[in-house]
């Protein structure tokens, strides 16, 4: 098997310098990148596109959660968490099969991970990193808050006051996003992660529901798990092998699948 292309982060440097110590051990691990922060780590997975995040949760800024939901569902790695956390949220990782490590790591307990990691990149080369890790994620804030802590609200695109707004239910307060501030959406399984003016939002729903919501003059689908406000679209770069990469106003960087470059090319003409 080849080497597994991995990026390690971590805001600690002493941290980042041990993890780093322990995988060069490794033979079959290749480390591409190393980040000291969570938009570094979203810039790097774009970039390099890596078999494995090693992530760090408890960072400022961005932290791991953030991280997960800002990195587009079709360049998810197989995400190995660094965690100081308390043995619930573990426990709630392991049940959805998202493997941890926690600090301080040893070399039998990485190694482990690793081997954990290769088995399911080998049985599941096109599969869906994502969707599991939002659970994973969902699961932590239901425990944490004793109820449901991120879901939709309810269709209310006949009232009014809300038809250009999505209404998302967050630990018992209702917010409200303009469709305006909405930049992009990432589907992972049955939840969307909703991207607006610089926040990340979870929402409980699948993708034609939501598409069903948004308005379609605004919003195009540009992969099968991928929204786009076309009003945010900046640039648009033609990849060799199909496809292309759209740039959005606020630095992000969407690939658009050949299944829906003509429509999308066809919209900017």
């Amino acid at each position: 098997m080849d080497k597994l292309r991995a990026i390690i982060v971590d805001d600690e440097p002493l941290a980042l310098n041990f993890l780093r110590g322990i995988l060069s051990k490794f033979p079959n691990i290749d480390i591409v990148a190393e980040c000291k922060n969570g938009r570094e780590a979203v810039a790097a997975v774009s970039k390099l596109s890596p078999d494995l995040l090693f992530l760090d949760i408890q960072m400022p800024g961005m932290n791991g959660f953030e991280v997960v939901k800002k990195i587009q569902s079709d360049g998810m790695p197989l995400v190995i968490f660094v965690t100081a956390y308390d043995q619930f949220a573990t426990d709630a990782f392991d049940v959805h099969a998202v493997d941890y490590l926690l600090k301080p790591v040893d070399h039998d307990r990485v190694g482990r991970a690793i081997d954990r990691a290769s088995a399911r990149i080998t049985a599941n080369i096109d599969g869906d990193f994502k969707s599991p890790l939002i659970g994973a994620i969902d699961s932590i804030s239901e425990r944490l808050a004793g109820k449901k802590l991120l879901d939709s609200g309810s269709d209310d695109r006949e009232q009014q006051g809300v038809r250009r707004k999505l209404l998302v239910r967050d630990s018992g307060v209702v917010k409200i996003i303009p469709f305006d501030d909405i930049d992009w959406v990432d589907a992972a399984g049955d939840y969307m992660c909703v991207h607006a003016a610089g926040d990340t939002h979870i929402i409980r729903i699948t993708l034609g529901e939501l598409m069903d919501r948004l308005e379609d003059k605004l919003f195009i689908r540009i992969h099968r798990s991928t929204i786009v406000n076309i009003e945010r679209v900046v640039s648009i770069t033609a990849l060799p092998k199909g496809g292309s990469l759209l740039e959005l106003s606020e630095g992000t960087t969407l690939k658009v699948s050949r299944n829906y470059r003509e429509s999308v090319r066809n919209l900017f003409q």
